[in-house]
């Protein structure tokens, strides 16, 4: 989401959010149905488990129908016979919009709107009926109807604006998995479940073929505790990748690890960029990855951002006697971060130095590698065409002298190349990604030409191609995605998918939520932010060497640590903290808001760009999630 003029790409999903809100505006179900746990095979016979021959066949519908009651599929009088819904048909007291009432919170009335629509297909509106369930508390019904989305209509799918397809089958098993693990007092175990969807990853929806393992929820009476973490280093290695300074092994286990310097280390990363309001790439008056190295407004001699903020720890938006300058280096450190993304090369070595040498923390530094025009020199209007030899001799060009300014110095930990070049922003990907990808593999072999000290990654928007950098890009190292999916995290589906089609380690190179929430206080909305973050983060421990997940993740970088105030609204005026949603999707309350990622923020902004007001997810980060006691305590590495 490195976001500018140039990227007003509208994301908009037709899907919406996915999204779970306070379980406080909960309801209870009229017909709950007859079992916790449905026994799909008392009712009706399951064909081709597994395959791309998946069916299952209704032979006992009534009794279906009773088992799983009001909202899921096949149920229908469940719902017509609710004296509450009764009532709200004859009263109508809201507008009946699907989405509005889903993200607000109104459960109940969603739940009504949602299970009695017949605009929507059904498999997504079964979906949605089970997001709503689960936003109101009712866990075990929300997962019936997760999976009656898996069981009955596990090729529904919607797509984004830019044409990519979304799959409710997938997300469903993902949700139903998540709830089983967040509350075992269900007293349930998911057996089996995966669903494989071949060319799903191709942007073309047409050509996808669907094989389905629904698995079956049964009893777990006593909850499974939480495996121990398997010490990898004791574990024969299978595979390697580079031999140098940085490199990343495979275990017999086939779960993946970063070493420093034979150092088993886990990315703790945060992108990290400080914009004064009033200023912005728009206007002429920013260089985006660049002019925070640099500025100095109070003229004091030091980088204002790095060593000169302070926290306005009571939000008054003065600085107090008690809030003496602090840093934000030395508030990351304090954090437990142990890197920083930079997008695009022309560093401060000075600064980057000091910031491994006195506070610990390395950076991965990129290239845009043609996004938003960035290193092509392409036209905007036209885009980077990465068929065109000229612009990939610049793009390379660019990356040599990236490797060659820094391979050497102490705080780089690997190279990234692009950044969602992938969705086609200001350059042609979307429509030749083979061009594209092999220009990323061109890229990467030139790279370890210069450095054999450090692996390569190529940052990706989500998994769409993923095929096709597996298949052209034997020679980068890491996947690196920019993963928005919502308060769930990335779901198993996406380990599963990333272990079996790319085969080497992963890294969420992006993973946030706004800190804006249109229907909730400022403490709500920054409640949401810091759950959103929370679960996001636990899903890539739970997926990281030694876990109990797929052991392919590196680790992850939060976006953002501060607000941007240029990257949106409706005049795009870097001078107001517009609350504009751009793009609707899996955010807390549906829509992006791309000037509130930061966990922390500017306050009013008229002490900008050195005020500082720590955000509840700093905190949980800080005192829990990167907390090196608590880090140590879980098994993980330092």
């Amino acid at each position: 989401m490195q976001s500018s003029a140039v990227m007003r790409v509208a994301f908009v999903f037709l899907m919406a959010s996915l999204t779970s809100l306070s379980a406080s505006t909960s309801f209870q179900l009229h017909d709950p149905g007859r079992e916790t746990r449905v026994a799909y095979d008392r009712y009706g016979v399951f064909i081709g488990t597994g395959t791309h021959q998946y069916r299952y066949y209704i032979n006992d519908r009534d009794g279906l129908a009773n088992a799983v009651g009001e909202g899921v599929y096949p149920n229908v009088e469940g719902l017509r016979q609710d004296p509450a819904f009764i009532a709200w048909r004859r009263d109508k007291p809201l507008s009946g919009n699907l989405w509005d009432d889903l993200n607000a919170g109104r459960n109940q009335e969603a739940f009504f709107e949602w299970a009695s629509n017949h605009d929507q297909p059904i498999g997504l509106k079964q979906f949605y009926v089970g997001m709503v369930l689960e936003n109101a508390g009712l866990y075990a019904q929300a997962i019936k109807a997760y999976q009656a989305v898996v069981i009955h209509f596990p090729t529904a799918y919607a797509h984004t604006t830019w044409g990519s397809p979304w799959y409710a089958g997938p997300a469903a098993l993902d949700a139903i998995a998540w709830l089983i693990r967040q509350h075992p007092e269900l007293g349930m175990r998911l057996d089996g479940g995966r669903m494989r969807i071949k060319n799903r990853y191709d942007d073309n929806p047409r050509n996808e073929e669907f094989s389905v393992d629904p698995g079956r929820i049964v009893a777990q009476a006593v909850p499974t505790p939480m495996p121990s973490r398997v010490l990898l280093s004791t574990l024969p290695v299978r595979r390697e990748l580079g031999k140098g300074h940085v490199r990343l092994v495979q275990r017999s286990n086939g779960h993946w690890q970063m070493l420093v310097s034979d150092v088993p280390m886990i990315v703790r990363g945060v992108t990290y960029n400080v914009v004064p309001v009033g200023k912005s790439p728009d206007n002429g008056t920013l260089v985006v990855h660049r002019d925070w190295m640099l500025a100095d407004e109070n003229q004091n001699g030091k980088i204002d951002g790095p060593y000169d903020s302070w926290v306005d720890a009571n939000r008054n938006n003065r600085q107090d006697p008690n809030e003496p300058v602090i840093g934000d280096f030395r508030l990351l450190q304090a954090m437990g971060a142990n890197t920083l993304r930079l997008y695009h090369h022309e560093y401060n070595k000075a600064l980057l130095r000091d910031l491994y040498g006195h506070y610990g923390i390395r950076v991965v530094i990129g290239d845009l590698l043609g996004a938003y025009t960035v290193g092509s020199d392409a036209d905007w209007s036209e885009g980077t065409d990465y068929r065109d030899a000229a612009q990939r001799r610049r793009m390379l060009a660019s990356v040599r002298e990236m490797v060659e300014s820094d391979k050497d110095e102490p705080y780089l930990l690997f190279w990234v190349l692009g950044n969602e070049n992938n969705y086609g922003n200001g350059n042609n990907c979307r429509k030749y990604p083979d061009a594209y990808y092999s220009l990323v593999n061109e890229a990467a072999r030139l790279i370890k030409s210069l450095d054999s000290q450090h692996p390569v990654a190529v940052a990706n928007g989500d998994l769409t191609f993923i095929d096709k950098a597996a298949a052209l890009c034997p020679d980068v190292d890491i996947l690196a995605v920019n993963a928005y999916r919502g308060r769930h995290g990335m779901g198993d589906s996406f380990w599963q998918d990333t272990a079996e089609l790319w085969g080497k380690p992963v890294l969420i190179s992006e993973f946030g939520a706004p800190a804006y929430h249109r229907y909730k206080s400022t403490a709500g909305a920054e409640a949401e932010q810091a759950e959103f973050l929370k679960n996001n983060w636990n899903d890539i421990e739970r997926n990281v060497g030694g876990g109990p997940g797929e052991g392919n993740c590196l680790g992850g970088i939060i976006y953002e640590w501060m607000d941007e105030w240029w990257k949106a609204g409706p005049a795009y005026d870097p001078a107001v903290h517009d609350a504009v949603g751009q793009f609707q999707g899996p955010f807390p309350d549906g829509w992006s808001y791309e000037e509130w990622y930061g966990i922390v923020s500017q306050g009013n902004g008229r002490l900008s760009p050195f005020l500082r007001q720590l955000r509840p997810a700093y905190d949980v980060f800080k005192n829990n999630l990167w907390n090196a006691r608590a880090w140590a305590k879980r098994g993980l590495p330092k």
